[in-house]
This record gives structure tokens, sequence and C-alpha cells, in this order.
């Protein structure tokens, strides 16, 4: 899915730029009060349907004395396809509401009639790309991994400095209902000729379908619940920019836990660290930013739809899943790569090359190339299953885990240094992890 208006204006604008005589003194011009950022949502999926909506990201300054730096930030989101998909998203993240207390509010719906699932383990979890190639002789249906996700998600973190250092601490409560089910076909086949109807789920069960069969997937859990987290943990941050850091380091280490006495299907805890760091290599222009995290079920028994959950501090975008995809391993198939434990990495040379003014904002303009890699530590206990008229090794294949990796290249266009609309366009090493994606979105990765 390519949001064409957005490809169009970051092709075009590069040339808008050369144009540009203004001084980089004169571009960072401190800036105050509020500013916004816009963005249309217009695209098109053949099963999906037509994208529409929007995007508007606001920033209070204040005074300006900390510009970059901002005193509030408010984003809406509401973008839908014609076919039931869709974002309806409210995030709040402001350190001027309670004095000394940072404060991240989301409230999320996110209705998805395609959502991924390739099954546990990476590598140990066969993909077969042909069984959703329409012009294969193998082929089976374009979504056999593929399964229906309704997500609400209520979240409320804090954040206070411990003492005069750079430390800090994190409390959170979130609230995540997942409803889960087979893709609607009925509703996908809408308005196509019957040469493009996707065959139905009980003629051509999916991946989905057949581990709730084999017992892969617990029925209590097939159809989704209800998860309560209760989440703590510490900071230490010194950089110099929260939304492009040219120099310093924001390390985390963050536990969360559901317990059932709140009403989780099941009592269980994980546990996180991530490390970023980022190096100045030209002064305000060119900069390695490296991100190195490991994540790992300390007890208990997790959901099966919860497992692709990253758990974070903040999150950069609307969803905070993988490994795979848009904020983990770029050109890696969304949710490729799911365990019980899991480690990944993120390294990026990030370079801005033109900076302008334009209707009074200040802009720059930004290119980057990344590498990313991960891997499950700590797998997804999967019972032996015999089936009798396939090969269980077309399914699973134990022990075949390894590094996933994936690299590419990616534009920036930052106004105001905070709103910054981007593209990345990264392509995986591994065919069994698909072939190539591109995405485009809000922020850098990290």
């Amino acid at each position: 899915m390519i949001k064409r208006y957005l490809l169009f204006i970051l092709i075009m604008y590069p040339f808008y730029l050369i144009g540009q005589n203004d001084s980089v003194i004169a571009v960072n011009e401190t800036k105050k009060g509020w500013n916004f950022g816009i963005l249309p949502a217009i695209s098109f999926d053949a099963d999906l349907g037509f994208q529409y909506g929007g995007l508007i990201n606001l920033f209070n300054y204040g005074d300006g004395k900390r510009y970059p730096q901002f005193d509030h930030s408010l984003y809406f989101e509401i973008s839908q396809y014609t076919k039931g998909s869709g974002i309806y998203r409210f995030y709040l993240d402001s350190d001027r509401l309670i004095k000394g207390i940072k404060i991240i509010n989301d409230i999320s719906y996110m209705p998805e009639q395609a959502y991924d699932f390739y099954g546990f383990n990476g590598y140990e979890s066969v993909l077969k790309k042909n069984w959703e190639n329409e012009k294969s002789d193998e082929y089976r249906t374009r979504m056999f991994y593929k399964m229906q996700q309704k997500l609400f998600r209520f979240k409320s973190d804090f954040q206070g400095k411990i003492g005069s250092t750079s430390l800090n601490w994190i409390l959170g409560f979130n609230l995540l209902n997942f409803t889960i089910g087979s893709v609607d076909i009925d509703r996908l086949n809408k308005g196509k000729n019957d040469v493009d109807k996707l065959p139905s789920v009980e003629d051509e069960p999916g991946l989905y379908e057949k581990y709730i069969t084999w017992g892969l997937i617990n029925k209590q859990e097939a159809n989704g619940g209800f998860i309560p987290e209760i989440k703590g943990g510490i900071v230490y941050d010194t950089r110099d920019n929260r939304a492009n850091p040219m120099r310093g380091i924001w390390t985390e280490m963050v536990v969360v836990t559901a317990p059932e006495f709140l009403g989780s299907e099941s009592s269980f805890s994980k546990f996180s660290v991530i490390h970023r760091q980022y190096f100045t290599i030209i002064e305000d222009d060119l900069s390695f930013a490296l991100r190195l995290a490991w994540q790992e079920t300390i007890n208990g028994d997790v959901p099966f739809y919860y497992q692709p959950q990253i758990i974070t501090s903040v999150m950069s975008g609307a969803s905070s899943t993988g490994l795979g995809g848009q904020r983990s391993l770029r050109g890696v198939r969304r949710n490729r790569v799911v365990g019980d434990g899991i480690i990944f990495g993120n390294m990026e040379l990030r370079w801005k090359p033109i900076y302008t003014r334009f209707l009074k904002q200040n802009f720059y303009f930004g290119a980057n190339t990344f590498y990313d890699f991960g891997r499950v530590t700590k797998k997804i206990r999967i019972n032996e299953i015999a089936l009798p008229n396939e090969p269980v090794t077309d399914y699973l294949l134990p022990g075949a885990e390894k590094f996933h990796s994936s690299w590419g290249l990616g534009l920036r266009v930052a106004m105001n240094r905070n709103f910054i609309v981007g593209c990345d366009y990264g392509m995986a090493i591994n065919k069994q992890d698909g072939d190539s994606g591109f995405y485009i979105g809000l922020n850098y990765l990290f």
C-alpha cells in the first residue's frame, strides 16, 4: 500500500529546497506558541479498499525558550478503509501539565481486517509465499497468513526525574482489548468480480484457523481477550533533542505485568531493556544512531495475540509490534518473528543536508540509510503435530531459527524539528522473511 500523495510530496520537495537561500541561522529561528502539521491519508488496497482521512499534530512551544523542545504535543488521527480497517487515535505528550512530571496518554481503536500472522519462533515457522500468490500453481488464498484483529488501547504513562540526575522513573497503567477472528472474506469480496474473489475460510483455511485446529493456539485465546498492564521502570536520558537527537543516550529498563485479579485472561510478566545512543559525525548535519533491545517473558503464560507487542516507554507510532515491519525490522514482514523472548537492533546513518524557511516555518530535508536485525531468544512452546495429508515441514522446522536482517534507505521532511514526515524502503536479506517493504509515516524509528 502506497500513499501516493505523500510519495509525491517527498519526491518534489527537494526540488523546491534547491531554490532556497536561507541561512541555517534563519532556519533555526525560535518558535513560540502553537504550531501544527497536517497530513491527509488517501490510498488504495485491492483487498481493503480505499483509505481516506488524515492526521494533525499540534505542538506548543510556550515562550520559545526551550525550542526545539515543546511543552505540549497533541496528535489526532482518523483514517478508514472502505472495507473496515482503520486507525482512530488521540495521543498526548506533555511535561508541563503537572510540574516535574512527563505525561503520555494514548487512546486508540485500530480494527484490521487483514492482520499478519506467520506462526511462532521465526524461521521455525515456514513462509510459503506461493500459497498467497495468485499466479502460482500452489496458490491457496491471499489471506493465508492473515487474521482479523480489532484492538482498543488506553495508555497512561508518567515519568519524573530522580533527584537532579538524568535518571527518570516510569509508572504506567495500560488497558488493551483484543478481538481476534478469521478474516471476514464476505466483506472483502464485496464489489469484486468472481475471478478476483477470495476463497472462503471453510474452503481454504488460513494459518490462524489451522493453528486452532492443531491445538497450537489455545481455543480460550483464539478470539482475543482483555490485557490490563501495570508498568514500571527507569530511564536514563541525555538526548539533546527528542525527535532526532544528534548526541546522547536513551536507555530504559521496564517491567510490564498483567495480573489475573485485574481481569487478564492469564497472569504474566515481561521484562524489556532498550539502549539507544546517538553520535555526532558532522555538527547539526550527520549522525549515527544505534538501538539495541532485549525483551523476555519472565513468568506466566502470554496469550498468543499479545506476543508481538514491543515493550517500550514511548511509542513513536500508532503501533508497537514486531519483529518485522515499520517499527522494528523494515523490509521483513510484520510479525514474522514472534517469540517468548526476542533481541533486535537498528543502526542508522542520518543526514540533514538542506535547511530552509517556508511559510514562516523551519524545515529540513533528510536522508537515512539503515541496517536492522533480530531473532527469537526464548521460544514459544510448540506441541508436535501429525498431518494426514501434507508434510509437517511445510509449516514447522524445529531448530531453524537464526538472525533475521534487512537494510534500506529513507527520506525525511521535518517542520520545526518535531513534525517529521518520512518514508523508508527496506529489503529483507533472507527470502523467508519476505521481499521488501515501503513505509510512510511520522518520526524517526527511535
